[in-house]
Formats: C-alpha cells, sequence, structure tokens
C-alpha cells in the first residue's frame, strides 16, 4: 500500500487529470492515453507539497449559518453594486483600499476567507501581510471604514474563527 500511495499520492486528482486529457484532446489513441497516464501521475507527485493537510472543521454546523450569511451577502452586494452603477452620476462610489487587522491563522480558514471574499461583489482580496496579521482589500464603495471592518470581521473572519480553529 505505500507503494501505491507513493506512485499515485492523491488518486482522485490523478483520475482527473488523466480524463480531463482524454477529454481536450479528444482522442483516445495509444500516445493520448500514455500521455494522460503520464501527467495524472506526473503532476501529483510534483505538487505534493504544495497541497496543505485535511481541513479540520471545529463546528461542522456552523458551515451552514455561515454559507447562508455569505449566500445573503452575496444577493445584498450585487444589488448595491448593481444600484451604485445606476447612481454613479449622481454620487461617485467611495473606492479605496482597507487594511483590515487578522487574528484568523489556520491555512483551511484563510482560504475560505479569500474564496468569501472574492466571489462577494464589491470586495477584493488585494494582498495578505508576510506574517498573515493583515490583509489588504480593495472595497468598492465604502464610507465608514472602521464600521466595513467590523462589519467584514463579525460576518467572516469570527465565524471562520470557530470554525477552524
Amino acid at each position: 500500500m505505500t507503494f501505491f500511495r507513493r506512485l499515485v499520492p492523491s488518486p482522485l486528482l490523478s483520475c482527473a487529470l488523466f480524463a480531463l486529457w482524454l477529454s481536450l484532446s479528444r482522442s483516445a489513441s495509444a500516445g493520448h492515453v500514455l500521455i494522460g497516464l503520464a501527467l495524472g501521475l506526473a503532476v501529483p507527485r510534483m505538487t505534493a507539497k504544495l497541497r496543505m493537510g485535511p481541513a479540520r472543521v471545529r463546528r461542522p454546523l456552523l458551515v451552514l449559518r455561515f454559507m447562508l450569511v455569505v449566500g445573503f451577502d452575496v444577493v445584498m452586494s450585487n444589488l448595491q453594486v448593481a444600484k451604485g452603477v445606476l447612481v454613479s452620476s449622481w454620487r461617485m462610489p467611495s473606492s479605496r483600499f482597507v487594511i483590515i487587522p487578522l487574528e484568523l491563522r489556520a491555512p483551511w480558514g484563510l482560504t475560505a476567507l479569500a474564496m468569501v471574499t472574492t466571489i462577494v461583489p464589491g470586495t477584493v482580496w488585494s494582498e495578505l501581510a508576510l506574517d498573515r496579521s493583515a490583509l489588504m482589500l480593495h472595497v468598492w464603495d465604502v464610507e465608514d471604514e472602521a464600521a466595513f471592518i467590523a462589519r467584514y470581521k463579525d460576518r467572516y473572519e469570527v465565524p471562520l474563527r470557530e470554525i477552524f480553529e
């Protein structure tokens, strides 16, 4: 079993890469099958050190609540951005970079925070400090920076800390 694990550290990824190669090449000839097998075996071995370990979810029921909050925020942000675009001739949006201090340190939590930040319209994750102590966001329209930071931390960082730390 250890030999197989060394040869194929991530069987699902290997299968997915093999199938992806065959579908992109639109051929199941012997040459394409061999290339697909080579990719399926080589890429997971070369990238094994880049993958994080398994996520440890401390409060699984909170995940559902968090997903509902994010879904609600996505809808509301879409409406706010649409409204801002339509009335921008009367009031220009106050876009700026906002630095948010972080207490979240779990790699999976930071990954989730990055995904949430990029799917909520009006915010873009710009940079994470090297020591993971702060992140810089570009916010499309923010009037009160302190209120934005408090809301961001309350709605996203605090639940992710409870889920992953």
